[in-house]
């Protein structure tokens, strides 16, 4: 259980901040990240897809449990000491996350969003922007995209290069190999875990490392209140995620591809079933029903912090005192005396 934070003298944060947290895979790009890497190493992309939906079925029959969101990193790493993807390093696969095409209209639609919290209504609050991404792909090849730039951070799933080895800390000085190859995992985020992380972003635990997702807060304290969040994902997948986020009163929005029936199907289903506020096509290109529904959103955010900030600073502001009249009926001379000293003393 997480130690409670003690908040009792001062709010910790300003709660000034809208963040929009982003699914990728088919809400930022129109397939898999992974697409570069197959590529690259000449590998057959569907035949591995087809390796990996297998494999939970195979494991069961040997009497073991697997997770079908992350088991494709285990068969990664098979790849990688088996031969096929020998000498994959975390910086290839940033190197190989340049090469990642975004839809329409990104990431420019990343900058103008945040434009929207600074318009000139909102100016004299300091409000602020912040793009996150949640994924169960792999968080060095979004920090290689193009897109990495305009994020405040990301949260998916890591390997780690050369392990230490049994003892490390005991030893004085530990060796680096020079032929450095990932070989564990490191960091696993599947469609469950993704909810943790919209509570680390509420409370701020990537900003303030003595802050523990499962810590005690007061609503009051936490960095990013759920309903000054936006989510956007395309999928079923994400069900977990929409559910939490439209409960605390976040807004949520879901996505397909343009023209692909299926996926609008899908994204209509989750219309009505309530898991989310509204769908679109990934189009974010200015004037796109996305990229306005997501832009109106935004100010609407902004405008309940507004409403907050008014209420909050009425509510503490305490009335000046009042002259209490002698008589219901004061004469003439006396009611200008007392409406002139108002303007004569100084308040």
């Amino acid at each position: 259980m997480g130690k409670p934070v003690n908040t009792e003298d001062s709010h910790i944060h300003g709660q000034n901040i809208v963040a929009c947290v982003w699914d990728f895979d088919k809400t930022l790009i129109p397939g898999y990240m992974q697409t570069p890497l197959f590529e690259h190493y000449g590998i057959d992309e569907k035949h591995f897809w087809e390796e990996v939906d297998q494999l939970p079925d195979f494991y069961a029959k040997r009497g073991c449990r697997v997770s079908s969101d992350t088991i494709y990193l285990n068969h990664f790493l098979s790849y990688v000491k088996n031969g096929p993807m020998r000498g994959l390093t975390n910086e290839k696969l940033s190197d190989l996350g340049d090469e990642l095409e975004f839809y329409p209209g990104l990431p420019d639609f990343f900058k103008e969003l945040k434009e929207e919290a600074r318009a000139p209504e909102f100016r004299q609050y300091d409000f602020q922007l912040e793009h996150y991404i949640i994924s169960t792909g792999l968080t060095h090849m979004i920090r290689g995209s193009k897109i990495a730039p305009f994020v405040e951070d990301i949260f998916a799933c890591e390997f780690i290069e050369t392990p230490l080895p049994p003892n490390y800390n005991r030893q004085s000085e530990l060796s680096l190999p020079l032929d450095l190859e990932v070989s564990q995992i490191g960091m696993v985020v599947d469609n469950t875990i993704k909810t943790r992380f919209i509570f680390e972003i509420n409370k701020g635990c990537n900003k303030n490392p003595a802050i523990e997702v499962n810590s005690w807060m007061r609503h009051e304290d936490r960095r990013i209140p759920i309903d000054q969040m936006i989510y956007v994902a395309d999928g079923p997948s994400d069900v977990p995620v929409f559910s939490v986020v439209r409960m605390h009163g976040g807004k949520t929005y879901a996505v397909h591809k343009a023209g692909n029936q299926g996926e609008f199907a899908q994204t209509c289903a989750l219309v009505e079933s309530g898991r989310v506020h509204n769908n679109g096509s990934a189009d974010y290109r200015s004037g796109s029903e996305t990229s306005s529904w997501l832009k109106m959103n935004v100010r609407e955010i902004c405008r309940n912090m507004a409403q907050k900030r008014q209420n909050a600073l009425i509510s503490r502001t305490k009335k000046p005192p009042r002259h209490h009249p002698e008589s219901e009926n004061p004469s003439p001379r006396r009611d200008k005396l007392q409406h002139e000293s108002l303007f004569d003393d100084p308040i």
